[in-house]
């Protein structure tokens, strides 16, 4: 593959190869552009124009994941390749802005108030159990925008710093609270990734400690394509 030779004949110490090269290397056509963005909602697009927008933390993704990217736009490309590659781009999380824009997001609700309450106290309780109290204090935040997605933690690329955990405001009212508390504990594993300088994603470490704390190893984060 070129993009391996690539990285075969590169000095350990060689810069990292641009997000759009590499996107081009891995067999990339039909653009005209490829722009970075860090809107969390749509992670990848296509303009009628011809340009690629992709968020900026796919630079750091591996090779495929790219590829991923390569067959979900690919002319011709099958509805079966299409969601396997889909299902790739959902599991690679992707970091928010270092502002978040909190400010836009209607004030809690006086239900709304009375659920927080008590995902912070279990949020407490599941620190002190599975990671013996040593996550950092975190707000936690509902969000009406979020379909598919059921949390996400919010955090600095640039800093690894962990900066809210956001919870679907409609699984938190009428899911299961089972289904809540394990969505809950998933972002709590993204935050100790976070902590602990590890990558925020969901490879090995996520899986290993996933299984540790007793919840389904799988992706929540979703993609809205």
């Amino acid at each position: 593959m070129p993009s391996a030779d690539l990285q075969l004949a590169l000095p350990l110490d060689a810069p990292p190869v641009p997000l759009d090269v590499r996107l081009k290397l891995l067999g990339l056509r039909r653009v005209v552009d490829i722009r970075t963005h860090r809107n969390r909602s749509v992670l990848v697009s296509l303009t009628r124009q011809g340009v690629l927008r992709v968020h900026a933390d796919f630079a750091a993704a591996p090779d495929h994941v790219l590829e991923a990217i390569v067959r979900f736009f690919r002319r011709g490309a099958a509805d079966d390749e299409r969601r396997g590659a889909l299902a790739i781009l959902r599991a690679w999380p992707v970091s928010s802005p270092a502002r978040p824009r909190q400010e836009h997001r209607a004030p809690p609700s006086p239900e709304d108030e009375q659920r927080l309450a008590k995902l912070r106290a279990r949020w407490h309780e599941l620190n002190a159990q599975h990671f013996e109290g040593t996550l950092g204090e975190i707000p936690i935040g509902l969000s009406g925008r979020m379909r598919r997605r059921l949390g996400q933690l919010v955090y600095s690329r640039s800093t690894g710093r962990p900066i809210e955990i956001v919870m679907q405001r409609r699984l938190v009212h009428r899911g299961r609270w089972a289904d809540v508390e394990e969505t809950l504990l998933h972002e709590m594993v993204h935050q100790w990734q976070a902590e602990t300088g590890r990558p925020v994603d969901h490879g090995t470490d996520f899986r290993r400690k996933a299984r540790a704390v007793g919840i389904s190893p799988r992706a929540v984060a979703d993609l809205t394509h």
